[in-house]
């Protein structure tokens, strides 16, 4: 089958348009929200605050100290999923029951802030 010129010519910029949505799924709200509903349901925001500090650090501080580094998003996870000790102070972070795909989940959201 082939497509019409008026819809060819628009091709690139509507496949490009679609793969900046589908790779920057955060940005979008409902993906957003759900995400932060995740961190809800998985009694995350009973310690974390998104933009202060609770029992532990505010999620926005931990974006600010794994962004952009290679391993912060793999700590993250595993932090998420084993607990930490000692990164954030006295408190420890105990380990979480998630999955591992709900941990990158989180750690993706959590660096998308």
């Amino acid at each position: 089958m082939k497509l019409p010129t008026h819809l060819t010519a628009r091709l690139p910029a509507l496949l490009a348009a679609a793969g900046c949505v589908l790779s920057f799924g955060a940005a979008v709200p409902g993906v957003a929200h759900a995400n932060q509903q995740l961190a809800s349901s998985k009694a995350c925001l009973s310690c974390h605050g998104v933009d202060k500090k609770l029992i532990g650090p505010a999620f926005k501080d931990v974006k600010a100290k794994y962004a952009g580094k290679k391993d912060g998003q793999p700590h993250m996870v595993q932090s998420i999923l084993k607990g930490s000790n000692g990164q954030w102070g006295a408190m420890p972070m105990p380990a979480n029951a998630v999955s591992e795909a709900e941990a990158n989940t989180l750690a993706k959201w959590i660096l998308s802030l």
